[in-house]
Order: C-alpha cells, then structure tokens, then sequence
C-alpha cells in the first residue's frame, strides 16, 4: 500500500491499520493514560520465552489448514492460539469439496445456515479458481490483478466523508473483479461478518467509522488466499478512554472504544488448492481473531506500539494484492458498494 503523508507506523504509534487515515492532520498527540500503561504491565507477566514459544502468524495460518500443517505447531503454542480462535463458521478440517453453489448478488434472507456455512468452507466455482490461480502463481499477487476489470471507478462522497477532508480509500478510484460473482461473494462475506459477529461478542455495523475494508493477501510459502478484514477503524476521541486523534477521517465518530476492540480483527481464508495435484486441503475460514490482553495473539502477533488499537498487519499474512472496501453510496437510504484499490 502506499505511504500516507506521515508515517503512523513508525511515527506516531496510534494507527489503527496502514489504511487508517490517507491525510494528514495539522495536530497529533500520543499520551497514553496510565491503564493503558497497565495493559502492557499486565500482558508482560507471562512465563520465560523458553517455556512458552514465541507464536507467529505462519503458526495461525498452519493451524487453520490441513491437519499435516497444523500437527507442526508446537502443541503448546497450538493450545494458546486456538483459545484466541472465534469462528464465525464451525472449522471443520475435511478436504471433501461438495457441489459448489452459486451465489445471487445479495445475501438471501431465505438461505439456511448450512448453505451459508457451506458457501465459507466451498465458495461458489470463481472464488475456488481465483483461490487455485493464487496457489499455482506461487502465491503472486501480479495473478490476481489480471482477473480485474480495467474500469476505474471513483470512490464518490460517503457518509459525509469529502466534507470532513477525509480519504477512505487507498486511491480515489476503484475497481471491481470482471466476474460478478467473485464481487457478490465479497459482498456476502462482509454481511456475514456484520450479521454473525454477535454470537462471538463482535457488534459492528457497516460505516466508515467501523467497519468498511479488508485486505486480500497471497499467503507466503503456500500461496493460500485470504483477506484480514479489520472493524471499529476510527474510534472517537475520548479524552479520557480514547485520547488520540487519527485525522479527518476520526471526525464525527460514534465508535466507543471498549472490550470489543479487541475482536476487530476478522480472517477469511479461501480453500486451500493443493500445488500439486487437482485436490482441495482444507476447506475455507471465517474466523475472528481475539487480542484480549492476556492472550497470544495480543502478546506475540500484534506489534507492542499498536498493542492500544489490537491491530494485525496484513503484511504479515503474505503478499498485500490490493484493499477491498464495501462504501455506503447511498443517501439516507443505504446502498453499498465495492471498490477495490
């Protein structure tokens, strides 16, 4: 992705992704109250590193896949990670692909559950061509940019976004996959995301304060194609809960910083294609990854200066190919659309 005009990796510290904000803003401030100090104090208080190995997010992704790759992970490491695992969609390890369905351009208020499981663990035919074309290409981004359409869309006002000086978009224009399938099903995983994150604590909405975009990844050595989704983007401002301020695109923000922050992280991986023969490993995921500050995930995936914002970096699932975004074009009445930049 490109950089945006200061660095909120490495200079302020209070990003909430790479994606957070494309502006600049005239006033930064960075004073972490004492709980927050706490939460760091507390999260330190865990056995030697030779007791407890060090996880890493290639750890996470063999634990997701076929059951030779999870069998690797250090049994103890494995048991830590799995604790942090809330699965939107029960994982289950069989490489049995049934007939795929296809999927209309909206989610169906009419389909069962078991459908919409299956639709996550067997995606409908393009998405497992698209998953396939990732793990043949060696995991190349370059792969999937040609399966594009060469159409720039611009990324219109949203939400009153233009107004506020705020660039949700990598780029001010969009694009879309030239099947429409592959878009729809895009679609269908951020509603199933909204509609299901109840059940494991996640209460987020379609916004732009919340929850919008994720990035598509190549993983590395396997090539498997996933997207870190990430919610609850720009909390609001809260002098005494939230003090930070994160640009234009923050103003207006009706996103409370609490305990749900540590859900905003949510993984969708497609099925994984052997690179060999014709065969499927392991089925798809959906599964959100919890930071709570006494866990793995918060203790050895998420970098220490955004240990405030629970953020993983998709650069560290794989290759980035591109952010996927979901925008209320609409008016009062909301209608959603996907950009892809």
């Amino acid at each position: 992705m490109s950089q945006p005009l200061f660095s909120f990796k490495f200079a302020f510290f209070f990003s909430l992704s790479f994606a957070a904000s494309y502006t600049a803003t005239s006033t930064v401030t960075f004073t972490p109250p004492y709980s927050f100090r706490k939460l760091k104090l507390r999260s330190s208080a865990s056995p030697p590193e030779s007791a407890v190995p060090k996880a890493s997010v290639a750890d996470l992704l063999a634990l997701l896949g076929p059951p030779q790759q999870a069998s690797a992970v250090n049994t103890q490491e494995a048991c830590q990670l799995r604790s942090c695992l809330k699965f939107l969609v029960p994982f289950s390890p069989s490489s049995q692909a049934p007939n795929r369905r296809s999927l209309s351009s909206k989610l169906s208020n009419r389909r069962s559950v078991s459908e919409e499981n299956e639709l996550i663990w067997w995606p409908p035919a393009p998405v497992m061509e698209l998953a396939r074309l990732a793990v043949d290409s060696g995991g190349d981004p370059s792969s999937i940019h040609w399966t594009l359409d060469p159409t720039v869309i611009p990324v219109p006002d949203i939400e009153g976004s233009k107004e506020d000086r705020c660039e949700l978009t990598r780029t001010p224009y969009g694009r879309v996959f030239i099947n429409e399938e592959i878009n729809s099903y895009l679609e269908f995983l951020f509603e199933m995301i909204v509609a299901r994150g109840p059940s494991v604590g996640l209460n987020t909405s379609l916004s732009r304060f919340d929850f919008f975009h994720g990035h598509v990844f190549l993983a590395r050595e396997s090539g498997r194609l996933g997207i870190l989704f990430h919610a609850k983007e720009y909390p609001a401002y809260d002098k005494e809960i939230f003090p930070y301020n994160m640009g234009y695109c923050q103003i207006g923000s009706n996103v409370s910083y609490d305990d749900s922050m540590n859900l905003r992280n949510i993984l969708w991986l497609a099925p994984l294609a052997s690179n060999s023969t014709k065969e499927w490993l392991a089925p798809g995921v959906l599964v959100v990854l919890d930071a709570h500050p006494t866990g793995v995930i918060y203790r050895d995936l998420i970098p220490e200066y955004v240990h405030i914002a629970r953020t993983l970096y998709e650069d560290d699932f794989g290759q980035v190919a591109f952010d996927v975004n979901y925008l209320n074009v609409g008016g009062k009445t909301p209608k959603y659309q996907i950009f892809i930049c």
